[in-house]
C-alpha cells in the first residue's frame, strides 16, 4: 500500500489515504454550521485530502461539548450542512461527519473563553453519564442515565445519522473516544453500573454496540461507518485498571460484524490528569495491533506531521489511512505538500492548475 493509493470502502473510493480528522471549531450558534465551517472544511478538501471529516457534531443539544458545537438534531442544521458537503464533494473529497455525545464532559466553556464547565446560571445545562461521577474536581456531577435515557441516546444517534445522510454526508464516524459518553460507558473507571450496561466487558460495550446497530438501520449499506476509540485510558499503574488496548482489540472484533468498516484509533481523554507519553506517531502501535489482530481496517493519528512519516505508516501496513488533524490546521494543503515531497501526482482544482 502507498499513501496516495486509492482506498475503497463499500461503494466509496477515497482518492488517497490522507484523511482530515474531526476538529472542534467551537464556532456555531444553535448547532448551525456557518461560513467558518464552509471555508475551514472546504479549504481542506481543496488541499487534496481523500476525506474531510467534520468536527464532533452533537446528536442532541444535551450532548454538545460546548454551546458553540455543531449539531444534527434538527432540520435547520441539515439545511445548513448541505452547501458544505456539496462543496467538499465538488473538490473530489469524501464528506464525513463525526457524531458525538459528550456525556459528563458536556456543558463546558470553549477553550478561548476559559477551561472547565460553564459556571452555574451562565448557560450551563444538565449533563448525563453512565454513573454520577464528575470528570474532575469542580466539575458538575452528571445524572446517571436510566434505561429510558439510554434508549433516548440511541434514538438520537439513529436520527442524527439519518439527518447526516440527508445533509449530504457519505461517511459517518461514531465518537467513542476522548472521554465522551460512549467511552464513559466502555471504561470501568467511569462506568460503575450494576445493570446490563455495567460490569463485564460485554455490558460496558453494550451501548456502543446498540448505537452502531441503530445507526446501521438508517445508514445505507453502500456507505462506510467508522468508529473512533481511545485505545487506552493511560491509567497509572497504581490506579484501578481502566480501558486498555486488549479491550480495544476485543471491541474491534465485536463491532466489525455490526457494520463498522474502520477503527480510528486515538487514546486518552477519560482521565483529566493522565500522563501520556507524547511523541511522533505515539498512537500508531495501537492502530497496528488492532489491524493485525482483527483484520479490520484502521486509521492512525497523533503527532503525524511529515509526509515520509505518514507514508511509512501505510507502507508498513500499520494502518489503512492516516488521519491528520493539527497539522492540517497549520497547513490546509498538507496532502499537496506530501505528494510533492513523495513524488506522487495529485490533481489540483482547475482554478489552481497554473500553479502546478
Amino acid at each position: 500500500m502507498n499513501l496516495f493509493d486509492p482506498f475503497i470502502q463499500r461503494s466509496l473510493t477515497l482518492r488517497n489515504r490522507l484523511v482530515v480528522g474531526p476538529m472542534c471549531e467551537y464556532s456555531s450558534c444553535d448547532g448551525l454550521p456557518n461560513d467558518w465551517h464552509l471555508v475551514h472544511l472546504g479549504s481542506r478538501a481543496v488541499g487534496g485530502a481523500g476525506a474531510v471529516i467534520a468536527e464532533a457534531t452533537a446528536v442532541s443539544a444535551q450532548g454538545r461539548i460546548s454551546a458553540q458545537d455543531t449539531g444534527l438534531w434538527n432540520q435547520a442544521q441539515v439545511e445548513a450542512w448541505r452547501p458544505i458537503t456539496r462543496f467538499i464533494k465538488a473538490q473530489g473529497a469524501i464528506a464525513g461527519v463525526q457524531l458525538a455525545h459528550a456525556g459528563r464532559k458536556a456543558s463546558t466553556l470553549r477553550p478561548w473563553n476559559g477551561h472547565g464547565p460553564i459556571p452555574a446560571g451562565q448557560g450551563d445545562w444538565i449533563t448525563v453519564a453512565p454513573s454520577a461521577l464528575p470528570f474532575d474536581a469542580g466539575w458538575h456531577v452528571p445524572q446517571a442515565l436510566d434505561e429510558a435515557g439510554i434508549r433516548a441516546v440511541i434514538a438520537d444517534f439513529r436520527e442524527a445519522a439519518r439527518r447526516a445522510l440527508e445533509a449530504g454526508f457519505e461517511l459517518i464516524e461514531l465518537h467513542a473516544a476522548h472521554g465522551y459518553l460512549l467511552h464513559q460507558f466502555l471504561s470501568p473507571l467511569s462506568n460503575r453500573r450494576s445493570d446490563r450496561y455495567g460490569g463485564s466487558f460485554d455490558n460496558r460495550s453494550r451501548l456502543a454496540c446498540e448505537v452502531i446497530a441503530a445507526v446501521r438501520e438508517v445508514w445505507p449499506r453502500e456507505l462506510p461507518l467508522w468508529l473512533r476509540i481511545s485505545a487506552t485510558d493511560w491509567a497509572s499503574a497504581d490506579s484501578p485498571p481502566g480501558w486498555e488496548i486488549e479491550q480495544s482489540v476485543q471491541l474491534a472484533r465485536a463491532v466489525g460484524p455490526l457494520g463498522v468498516d474502520l477503527i480510528d484509533v486515538s487514546s486518552g481523554g477519560l482521565l483529566p490528569h493522565a500522563t501520556i507519553p507524547l511523541g511522533p506517531g505515539y498512537q500508531v502501535p495501537f492502530a497496528a495491533r488492532i489491524r493485525r489482530e482483527t483484520g479490520i481496517a484502521t486509521g492512525a493519528l497523533g503527532l503525524i506531521t511529515e509526509a515520509d512519516q505518514a507514508a511509512a505508516i501505510v507502507e508498513r501496513g500499520e494502518a489503512d489511512v492516516v488521519v491528520v488533524a493539527r497539522e492540517s490546521l497549520r497547513d490546509p494543503y498538507f496532502p499537496r505538500r506530501a505528494a510533492r515531497e513523495l513524488g506522487a501526482k495529485i490533481d489540483a482544482p482547475v482554478q489552481y492548475q497554473r500553479a502546478w
